[in-house]
């Protein structure tokens, strides 16, 4: 069992036909993704790499092949539609890979978004990966563009709002015979569709879900909010990780979240919630699963 994904789920990719689409469809096909179907507006009946049906629009590809997940990689200027598509669509969950989206198109998303089904996560994101049961965790889930190869079938779930420091926890985990039991990139942007609180609970109720990487940074509240949740209900081991603890205050740092205003979004406030909240916090990048090893072993799980 995983959260959001399983191997079986069906999933179609909207710019499967651009250079960024069709790299990463190919190395999920690889890695043993269910990818049924693609989405290029006028290049429906084309066949992807002699495997993956095209179509013209979401609804036809979801009706056809019983795709259930969406990964964008289309280009920033038309993202936005492109979600609002899957969510017509009725598609469960969508994973929007696109850097750049204007704010004011994903203030409109969130709006147009409101009551539905469906599940954004990202933009601006690594996605997600479920390792499988095969030779290297193969015959798993990847959707986005998370190197598949580091990930190892396991039992700690990862949550990240940084891509980079995604794939840096994922590998400690793996080189130190942990694994994941999923792993979610949620990505930076200031408006995004999952945050870190929906992960942690869907890892609380997971059963294979044994203990939690959170990795946060600076700006927003979205951390310290997670962390209120983790104190009260939350009785797994967390290890967390805040990143730009030496970001100068109002310069924003790499994601566009990423920038501390008005006296909020600091690092300081951001751990010192994690540590109220008895998660262990690693003090850099380098031991993050070293630090839950050691976490572990203190609550004796």
């Amino acid at each position: 069992m995983a959260i959001l994904v399983t191997p079986e789920t069906r999933v179609l990719i909207q710019g499967i036909t651009g250079g960024f689409g069709s790299r990463h469809a190919q190395l999920s096909l690889d890695y043993g993704t269910k990818i049924v179907a693609g989405v290029t507006p006028g290049k429906g009946g084309q066949i992807f790499e002699r495997v993956v049906p095209i179509f013209d629009t979401v609804a036809q590809a979801a009706k056809e092949t019983g795709a259930t997940v969406s990964a964008i990689f289309v280009p920033p200027p038309f993202a936005a539609d492109s979600i609002l598509e899957a969510v017509d669509a009725g598609l469960d969950l969508v994973i929007c890979i696109t850097e750049g989206i204007p704010v004011a198109d994903m203030v409109r998303v969130k709006a147009a978004m409101r009551g539905s089904k469906t599940r954004l996560i990202g933009p601006n994101c690594p996605g997600i990966v479920c390792p499988g049961e095969g030779k290297d965790s193969h015959g798993g889930c990847r959707i986005g563009i998370a190197p598949g190869y580091i990930n190892h079938k396991g039992h700690v779930g990862v949550v990240s709002r940084s891509g980079t420091l995604t794939y840096e926890a994922v590998w400690q985990l793996t080189t130190r015979g942990l694994g994941q039991s999923t792993t979610v990139g949620i990505g930076g942007d200031p408006v995004n569709g999952t945050s870190h609180l929906d992960v942690i609970k869907m890892f609380n109720d997971d059963p294979e879900t044994e203990a939690i990487i959170m990795i946060g940074e600076i700006g927003g509240t979205a951390e310290e909010e997670a962390a209120a949740w983790i104190k009260e209900n939350c009785k797994k081991p967390v290890a967390g990780f805040i990143a730009g603890a030496t970001a100068p205050a109002g310069r924003r740092m790499g994601h566009a979240g990423a920038i501390v205003s008005g006296g909020k979004g600091t690092a300081a406030a951001k751990i010192a919630a994690f540590r109220d909240a008895g998660i262990a916090v690693a003090e850099t990048p380098s031991v993050m699963a070293d630090t839950l090893i050691r976490h572990i072993k203190e609550l004796g799980k």
